[in-house]
């Protein structure tokens, strides 16, 4: 599990990054480069990371379904993922 501190680090970026998408969109569009270094820096979409949604592992990450490697292969074996089952040949 990660700190909660990191996960509501994230939730924060994401917040700011949703609050300044329209000026930093319109800002990029005119080429006003000095406006855009005066916007926060957790305001660019660059510096979010992906986490899981259940432990909130910033590493293995599947983007499909918004879960670690870990956690996928737990709920898939578990058969709480619709449509996955295990492979075998």
């Amino acid at each position: 599990m990660a700190k909660e501190s990191m996960k509501a680090r994230e939730v924060k970026r994401a917040k700011l990054v949703a609050k300044y998408a329209e000026k930093r969109a319109r800002l990029l569009a005119e080429g006003d480069y000095v406006g855009l270094q005066k916007l926060p820096r957790n305001a660019s979409p660059v510096r979010m990371h992906n986490r899981c949604k259940i432990t909130g592992r910033p590493k293995g990450y599947m983007r499909q379904f918004g879960l670690s490697r870990i956690q996928f292969r737990e709920m898939a074996s578990a058969g709480l993922i619709p449509g996955i089952k295990k492979a075998s040949w």
